[in-house]
């Protein structure tokens, strides 16, 4: 019963992501100009259907830091950043809870030797809201992958909701000045705008690093 239930459940997403590739943008989502071009020809609906390609895309386990500099790129830095912070946050929800729920079993047996998720669990067991900070802070995480770990942690959804939120949100920022400053680098204007982006993206890359050394040195 509980092979079929599984079956059942793979087909699905099977359909989804073919529908998906079918009927939205999904298709550009490893193409940032591609990706652009598609938004700005949706006119008033690109703002709807951008959130909703991010927030399927990022169930699916495609990245979304080329969503979030297309973001940014066609919809400014206020819209861009609310729009991505939504999308981002429901869709690693989403993946939370398809590894949690729907497709449980076939996570825990492709992982369950896996070395990150019994890091996850350790240091989910003295602080969940910390790990889940340092774990989204940084632009090197692989994001995808750790929305469907967590999944298969005890950490509580609550907890996991607000962890992602707070901890997603500087590198949304980052991320959507990049599209900003970008689109306005290419169109003849400033490159420190561009170069700021740039170098704090390299900053939250080694900020993990940085932070590791202090403490060791306390």
């Amino acid at each position: 019963m509980r092979t079929a239930k599984r079956g059942l459940m793979l087909v699905l997403l099977g359909l989804v992501i073919a529908a998906l590739i079918a009927f939205t943008p999904i298709r550009f989502l490893f193409d940032e100009g591609e990706l652009k071009r598609a938004l700005e020809a949706s006119g008033e609906w690109a703002g709807l259907i951008y959130l909703l390609v991010f927030i399927g895309a990022t169930v699916l386990g495609f990245p979304g830091n080329i969503m979030t500099i297309a973001g940014g790129a066609v919809f400014g830095m206020v819209w861009g950043v609310c729009l991505s912070q939504i999308g981002a946050t429901v869709g690693a929800i989403g993946a939370y809870w398809v590894a949690r729920r729907v497709l449980h079993d076939w996570f825990q047996t492709r992982f369950q030797h896996s070395r990150l998720l019994h890091r996850l669990n350790r240091a989910i067991a003295h602080n969940p809201m910390g790990i889940l900070l340092a774990t989204r802070l940084s632009p090197l995480a692989p994001f995808s992958l750790i929305n469907f770990l967590y999944g298969l942690t005890q950490i509580p959804l609550k907890t996991y909701a607000n962890g992602t939120f707070w901890g997603i949100l500087p590198l949304t920022f980052v991320y959507t000045w990049l599209g900003v400053s970008g689109k306005e680098l290419l169109s003849g204007g400033e490159r420190l705008p561009f170069i700021v982006a740039l170098s704090l993206l390299g900053l939250l890359a080694l900020l993990p690093s940085l932070l590791g050394r202090s403490r060791s040195v306390s």
